[in-house]
């Protein structure tokens, strides 16, 4: 009898073995075949038969964090700076001219009822669809309400866009500027920090290529390269212009970053090859001539079957909405808004579908 039930145990024993060995064998052979299929599906994007997905995919591809290695595992570097060189906007050196908005109400409006309706009333919410992309336009009629937000002094971690929002008792708000994105850390920028007229953070050569973007005392959007000054150079800049508010971010053109500001500067769209840039979520902010600011974010990488927004999507909106001045703040996972308590876009990292990444720094509407 005990013969018999070690007889049927090793029976069993060898059917689970053959089973197990049967099922590995089949995750192992799906797990290749997907490999596989990823490997001929990027093999494809990169190929020259198809150039206008080769270059979309690249100029994409590039500006993302993790993910630039991919665009060198089938092109050698000469034939992405081409690509990147085919894709690209042209110097755009161009000063705001400040008497291009005027002074005054600032695009104010008269509202009767609580002090919370008039600050509902003067926000306006615009849904933008696009080819590639959906969108939010938050057009604020008065800029004197929009300031920096910071976590300053800095530490390892930032804050999502809601916290940053609600701590300093504002009613919307939207991310922009460089950061320490590292693993979601998000507690430093980079470049320059201005909130309050007071410089909190100050490395004009952290990144070649930085642009200032943000608001004088009198409320007008300034964007001014910054890429030549020193330390002493920012702060005679600030207090010359009377910057209050402002971040930075990255004008670079290359296999390694393809970022840009400059969209629109005195009623003149700067100029471009090819589509300018890669597709993807993105951030950007502009002034009317009546003072009312625009604050754009886009969806893409993904989410909700779009790719994202290409510098030249931004030039047409922005222009769209009569931006006299306009720079394209941030992009990617970053771009967020969120607004009278909910998130309008949110980031496109699935576990952040609600929320956004953390921030050391944000615009608000206050």
């Amino acid at each position: 009898m005990n013969e018999q039930i070690r007889t049927e145990k090793k029976s069993l024993w060898r059917t689970l073995g053959r089973w197990t060995g049967r099922f590995l064998l089949c995750l192992v052979t799906v797990a290749a075949a997907l490999v596989i299929t990823l490997f001929l599906a990027l093999k494809m994007l990169c190929s020259p038969a198809f150039p206008h997905v080769q270059q979309t995919f690249v100029t994409t591809i590039l500006e993302t964090g993790q993910l630039k290695f991919l665009a060198s595992w089938f092109l050698s570097p000469k034939e992405i700076q081409t690509i990147v060189d085919s894709n690209s906007m042209k110097a755009f050196n161009v000063e705001v001219n400040t008497d291009l908005i005027k002074s005054g109400n600032f695009g104010k409006v008269d509202v009767q009822g609580s002090e919370e309706a008039k600050e509902m009333e003067e926000i306006e919410i615009v849904e933008v669809a696009g080819t590639t992309y959906t969108g939010t336009m938050m057009i604020v009629k008065d800029p004197s309400r929009i300031s920096l937000a910071t976590i300053y002094p800095w530490r390892e971690k930032g804050v999502t866009l809601d916290k940053l929002v609600n701590d300093n008792g504002a009613i919307a708000g939207i991310n922009g500027g460089l950061y320490n994105s590292k693993n979601n850390t998000g507690g430093s920028p980079h470049g320059v920090i201005v909130s309050g007229g007071e410089i909190q953070y100050n490395k004009p050569q952290e990144y070649r290529g930085l642009v200032l973007i943000g608001f004088t005392e009198d409320h007008i959007l300034q964007i001014v390269d910054i890429s030549q000054m020193s330390e002493a150079d920012v702060v005679q800049l600030v207090e010359d212009m009377k910057i209050r508010d402002a971040v930075t971010f990255q004008e670079e053109a290359s296999d390694a970053n393809n970022h840009f500001v400059q969209l629109i500067i005195n009623n003149e769209a700067r100029e471009m090859n090819g589509m300018g840039s890669g597709l993807n979520p993105r951030t950007a902010i502009g002034q009317r001539e009546d003072g009312a600011v625009l604050m754009f974010v886009t969806d893409g990488r993904g989410k909700s079957g779009h790719l994202g927004a290409s510098c030249a999507d931004l030039i047409s909106v922005m222009e769209d909405f009569g931006a006299v001045n306009a720079a394209n703040l941030d992009g990617g996972s970053s771009s967020c808004m969120y607004y009278d308590g909910e998130y309008l876009m949110t980031s496109v990292t699935f576990y952040y579908d609600n929320s956004s990444w953390r921030l050391p720094a944000g615009f608000i509407v206050k």
